[in-house]
């Protein structure tokens, strides 16, 4: 039995010309993305047209043209990367702009960096069409995709047997499960019941060692985070 690796570190573009704020955001960003930071509009633009990435971020004011430019060239030109835009400017009217330029979201300076790995995780969420989910505390399961969503650092993929014991324990949240309960559940009728073991402990180590609780002399049952 085998463990699939966590998928790669989404690839983000950040644009953004503030010489003290932008290598700080590269640098937070990095937590959770690969992260290419460009200072002014063209290359911004020529580097989003000419390369592939999963989410961009985008200062309205940017030597050269405004964010909002670069979003409408991006959409003319069939680009349809989820788009974050970043602005001191904070009126209605200036928002509507952004989202009618083809932004997915807007976010107003100063802000968060909590807020802004939320808003990123949602546009992507929605761009990728995870479906419906099952919130485990600060984690988003999306049984039908085997993907779970962390509220630290991105999306891990499942393999569909840990997929298939951790929608157990999640649709079911207030029951425990024996060993035997789950290998009818979830594993073939030659498994042993230390393989139930083993994918808890697989579970556990891609997500969180609390999210799967062990219920002593009982069994398992989803954590309570």
């Amino acid at each position: 039995m085998s463990e699939a690796a966590p998928s790669e570190r989404a690839r983000l573009l950040l644009i953004e010309d503030d010489p003290k704020l932008g290598p700080v955001m590269r640098d937070v960003l990095e937590e959770a993305y690969a992260v290419t930071l460009r200072v002014d509009a063209r290359s911004g633009f020529e580097t989003a047209r000419d390369e592939d990435f999963d989410v961009l971020v985008v200062d309205r004011r940017l030597p050269g043209a405004d964010g909002i430019d670069v979003v409408e060239a991006l959409r003319r030109a069939g680009n349809t990367t989820p788009m974050l835009m970043l602005t001191a400017l904070g009126t209605l009217h200036d928002k509507v702009r952004g989202l009618d330029a083809g932004a997915n979201d807007y976010l107003v300076k100063p802000f968060e960096f909590g807020e802004l790995f939320a808003r990123l995780r949602a546009i992507r969420r929605v761009f990728s069409g995870e479906g419906p989910f099952i919130r485990i505390g600060g984690w988003e399961f999306y049984p039908e995709n085997r993907a779970i969503y962390s509220p630290y650092d991105g999306r891990y993929i499942l393999t569909e047997r840990e997929n298939q014991l951790l929608r157990l324990f999640a649709e079911h949240p207030q029951r425990t499960y024996s060993r035997p309960q789950i290998l009818r559940s979830v594993f073939d009728e030659d498994d042993r019941p230390g393989t139930v073991d083993t994918y808890v402990h697989y579970v556990r180590r891609k997500t969180d060692p609390d999210i799967i609780t062990t219920v002593r002399g009982q069994g398992y049952r989803l954590g309570r985070l």
